[in-house]
Order: structure tokens, then C-alpha cells, then sequence
């Protein structure tokens, strides 16, 4: 079986916030699009995070994105993954602070690869971004490392592109060439409009002309820069029509609620701790609500 939205668009992927909480305080974070200031929210059980799962793939989907918050500061997030179906691609979201002394345990329990946010090679840098102190940053630094000795391949290494670091692109393309992981240039969801984004067009401009070989890979129209031995992705989470159009996602929120949209809170589905058929019926009641957001009026785009 696989769902499809009423735009058409497949939906073969789960992207769950297993958690509000983190320990940093990144400036570009926009929590997964959950509502903030809401006191008394619950956390999501492991026992919903598992039955949704389930249900997910029982209807189609094949890939899932633990994210949070930070996921890694749930302590039960190991036994999470012992609980889940084989034959699905799981992949997970984290800081990384706490990723070096978890990722051999993470992938002995059925994790697949690790995207890890690193947005500066300059502990000072890193800290005006994120809020960690050098030890986190130095933490970070090997957690990446332990991720790659733990098979959670291939890693990428998440840098949103800010004018604080946008004069590092270079330094962490030769970063990532040496380490063997991939860089993913990521720009600012600017939600508040604070102009704090980096030149990202430009950076894509140089990146174009010093490849050897560029393709566009099918999620989202994302472009892969092959350059002397690195692999660089650049993201663009707000290029709109595109964006929209090839979305393939539902979401879970940190609270136990299906999201059909990252940019929207008007039409979420509270999973409720419903039971694998009645959480089936839920994902298809919260797949029919899946509107891209930027679309003039609405129009589908098949």
C-alpha cells in the first residue's frame, strides 16, 4: 500500500520529534515547526513512538527521521530502535554532544546513519551559535568521529549557513573530504525574518564552478557537489514550489500529534495512544490534510 495526499504526493516517510527537550540553544532552531510556550506538554512514550512506526509501515513507508530537540536525551532511545521493523532506513538528527559514547550502542540497535549539526570548526563561533562551550564543540568533534567508526554511514555533517560562519564553507568541505563524510550546506529557515542567513546563492555559484561532477538528487531538487574528493549537499528548505512539491514526509511532534506540515500548527491529529489500526486510520486522516504550503492557492502539482 502507499499513501497519497490529495496533491498527489507520496508519503514514504516518518520524521519524529522524540523529544522538546535539548541542551543547546542553536540560534536557526525552529523546533521542528512545534508551537513554543505551551506549558505541561507530555513527551511522546516510546510505546507511541514504536506503534506509529508500525502503522507507518504497514501503510508504505519505508524511511524514518528520529529527531528532537536533541534525541539523544532519551535514555530509552537504544531500546526504541530494538523494538522496530526490519528492512526500514533510519536515520537520526543530533548535536552530537552526547553522540560519542552512544553512536556503537545506536547502531548495535538497528541504527542506520547520523546527521550531525556542525556549524563551525571555531569554538568561539560555535558557541555564539549554538549557546555549547568548547567542551561540547570538542564533543561534537568526536562524536562525528565515533559515528563513522560505528558504520552510522555515511554521516553528514549539517552546517546552516549564517553570516557568523559562511567564511568557513571552504574550511569544512576540506573537513568533510578528510574525514570521509558528507557536508550538507544548509540554508536558514528564517521564520522571524531576522536576517541572520548567509550568502548561500553565492557559496552554490563558487561550488558550481569548481566541480567535478554535480546531481541533483530527486528529494526536494537538492544538488550534490563533487569536488576533489568531497561531497557537498546544499539544502534549501525554503525553496518553496519545489520544496512543497517533493515532500514525502508526515511528521510526529515531541507531544504525540501527526503534522501534515512543518509550517503549519491548524491541522494537527492527536495520536492520543490509539492502538496500531486506530494510529493507521490516523496517518491516512492526517495524510488527507497535506496541503503544500507554498502553493498559490492551493493548486495541486500534478
Amino acid at each position: 500500500m502507499t499513501l497519497a495526499d490529495p496533491f498527489g504526493r507520496k508519503v514514504t516517510g516518518l520524521r519524529i520529534a522524540i523529544t522538546s527537550r535539548c541542551n543547546l540553544s542553536c540560534l536557526y532552531c525552529h523546533r521542528e515547526g512545534e508551537e513554543t510556550g505551551l506549558s505541561g506538554r507530555r513527551e511522546i512514550s516510546d510505546d507511541e513512538i514504536v506503534n506509529v512506526i508500525w502503522a507507518g509501515v504497514d501503510l508504505g513507508v519505508k524511511r524514518i527521521k528520529l529527531t528532537g530537540g536533541e534525541p539523544l536525551m532519551r535514555a530509552d532511545l537504544e531500546s526504541i530502535l530494538e523494538r522496530l521493523p526490519e528492512n526500514l532506513e533510519i536515520s537520526l538528527t543530533t548535536n552530537g554532544t552526547h553522540l560519542v559514547g552512544r553512536a556503537q550502542s545506536l547502531a548495535e540497535a538497528g541504527l542506520d546513519r547520523v546527521n550531525v549539526s556542525l556549524d563551525s570548526l571555531d569554538p568561539l563561533v560555535y558557541s555564539q551559535i549554538t549557546g555549547g562551550t568548547e567542551a561540547d564543540h570538542h564533543r561534537v568533534l568526536e562524536g562525528i568521529e565515533a559515528a563513522v567508526e560505528a558504520g552510522l554511514v555515511p554521516v553528514k555533517v549539517n552546517m546552516v549557513v549564517l553570516k557568523e560562519n559562511e567564511g568557513e564553507v571552504w574550511d569544512m568541505v576540506n573537513y568533510a573530504r578528510d574525514r570521509g563524510v558528507i557536508l550538507q550546506l544548509i540554508e536558514l529557515l528564517d521564520l522571524q525574518g531576522r536576517g541572520i542567513g548567509g550568502d548561500l546563492s553565492r557559496i552554490e555559484e563558487v561550488l558550481e564552478g569548481r566541480a567535478e561532477r554535480i546531481v541533483t538528487r530527486d528529494l526536494h531538487r537538492r544538488r550534490k557537489y563533487f569536488i576533489d574528493g568531497a561531497e557537498v549537499e546544499v539544502v534549501r528548505p525554503i525553496d518553496n514550489t519545489e520544496f512543497c512539491a517533493n515532500c514525502s514526509r508526515l511528521r510526529v511532534t515531541s507531544d504525540g500529534k501527526l503534522k501534515p506540515c512543518l509550517l503549519r500548527n491548524d491541522n494537527l491529529v492527536d495520536l492520543n495512544s490509539a492502538d496500531r489500526e486506530e494510529t493507521k486510520r490516523l496517518i491516512e486522516r492526517a495524510t488527507l490534510l497535506r496541503s503544500p504550503y507554498f502553493c498559490e492557492g492551493r493548486k495541486p502539482y500534478r
